[in-house]
């Protein structure tokens, strides 16, 4: 299966890439799905939310998302507007119109539904959109299942699936390693870095996609759009202050923190610089702005803090970060391939801790290392996140989420520093490090995978 590094980074907006950014493409999908059809007025339109996206959708900001999402909006368009702004201009209108002609009749306040009764049948990150004519009777609909990362497949399209996520046959590319195992089997034979047949591959991607002039000129320009955005949600979160939405009254601690640290630099940490860039980014996150899903919204702060750190710190220049950004979508590849990214699947080992062993990856690779070091760094920081559960406060991505992707990062340096210090000879591979998160997800009761029941949720009360 091949998963290309603009998939695993996609620019977009939080506080959610499943609950939030699945949601509003699904919600698109069904827009494009409803103007393949007959005009009909009159219509009514309606969003029913299950499983995790029921129980966590209101603190994800899932019905915002899919309200978007039928308004033609996708996370994208999104990243330089003012969403509370122009959410609160749809929620005033009551209907829904199709280029065709069509028009549908849509209460965002009415018609989309938590169903926190009905238990979902496909996917834990499920909904249904349906219209229905004027007797009642549904006449077009489809259940969507929001994947982890962005990715969005319909009900029909997973039963149909072997792994977790649809897509091309690593076969089709020069270098199609489908494990850790066979991308270090190739690596050898070939003599090349993984970020180097990572590179080849993603070249053969992009001529598929119709583009008339595909060479490494385009690539760079490509990745470097990922890195700027992943910048700019760094810079950006430094320079803000105040209270996070939803409820919690969470205050910003990022700005004041990295003021600290640049007013005291003989007593400051690695540890310290990479908290105050991977909060950075996700009180970005959490306020619904810009940022990049790495691997997915809630682990957004790790990969950014590592790399941001590696520039300013370490003097990281273009083909360190290219090298770095292409590393870490080989590992984030693998892990999506052969287990989940997502939180509401397999807990939070699936978000902060892929973004970690992403990240470590990554760092090894930019600082020059082998490929064996860099597959025990991408093991070594998945390892020491198995069992994580995600029991976010309120269903919101702040508590504890601001802060544990800030320890993902200080784990994902940890890891590099090691296997940099060692030749890549290892017990436990990476393979079977991602059987045995695939494993404990699954084993893991509901209650700590994204919907609130359980853990820190339970825990905290409302006063």
């Amino acid at each position: 299966m091949f998963i290309s590094v603009f998939d695993l980074f996609k620019v977009g907006i939080g506080p959610s890439s499943s609950h939030t950014m699945g949601p509003m493409v699904a919600a698109n999908q069904f827009l494009a799905k409803l103007a393949a059809q007959p005009a009909h007025n009159g219509q009514r339109v309606r969003c029913t939310l299950k499983g995790s996206l029921a129980f966590t959708g209101q603190g994800h900001a899932t019905d915002q998302a899919v309200v978007l999402g039928l308004h033609g909006y996708l996370p994208a368009d999104l990243a330089d507007k003012c969403v509370s702004t122009l959410y609160v201009q749809l929620c005033q209108q009551d209907r829904i119109e199709l280029a065709n002609g069509a028009a549908f009749v849509f209460d965002a306040n009415n018609d989309v539904i938590f169903d926190t009764q009905t238990p979902a049948n496909w996917h834990p990150n499920e909904m249904t959109l349906a219209c229905y004519d004027a007797h009642g009777q549904c006449c077009v609909s489809e259940t969507y299942c929001s994947i982890g990362g962005g990715f969005v497949v319909t009900a029909d399209a997973l039963s149909q699936l072997q792994a977790p996520i649809k897509g091309e046959p690593a076969s089709h590319y020069p270098y199609p390693f489908n494990s850790g195992d066979s991308m270090l089997l190739m690596a050898q034979q070939h003599d090349l870095a993984i970020h180097e047949m990572k590179a080849r591959n993603e070249l053969l991607y992009l001529s598929h996609q119709g583009l008339e002039s595909v060479d490494e000129v385009l690539l760079d320009a490509r990745l470097q759009i990922i890195w700027q955005a992943m910048r700019r949600c760094v810079e950006n979160g430094l320079s803000t202050e105040g209270v996070l939405p939803g409820g919690l009254n969470v205050r910003r601690r990022a700005h004041a923190l990295h003021q600290q640290l640049l007013a005291d630099k003989q007593r400051v940490e690695t540890s310290d610089w990479l908290c105050a860039y991977a909060m950075a980014v996700n009180e970005e996150n959490a306020a619904g702005h810009m940022v990049v899903t790495a691997p997915t919204n809630g682990a957004a702060g790790v990969i950014p803090a590592v790399l941001y750190y590696l520039v300013q710190h370490e003097g990281g220049e273009w083909p360190q970060i290219r090298a770095f950004l292409l590393s870490a979508a080989a590992i984030g590849g693998l892990i999506k391939h052969r287990s989940s990214i997502s939180g509401a699947e397999v807990g939070c080992q699936g978000e902060v801790g892929s973004a970690s062993a992403m990240a470590a990856a990554g760092l090894c690779a930019a600082r020059g290392a082998t490929a064996k070091q860099v597959e025990h760094a991408a093991e070594m920081a998945l390892e020491h996140h198995l069992g994580m559960t995600c029991d976010p406060v309120k269903g919101l991505v702040q508590v504890p989420c601001i802060e544990r992707n800030g320890f993902g990062a200080m784990k994902a340096v940890t890891a590099a520093n090691l296997a940099m210090r060692e030749n890549g000879e290892h017990l436990m591979s990476l393979d079977r490090c991602i059987e045995a998160m695939k494993q404990t997800g699954a084993e893991m009761s509901h209650k700590y995978k994204e919907t609130s029941l359980g853990g820190l949720a339970v825990i905290w009360v409302e006063c």
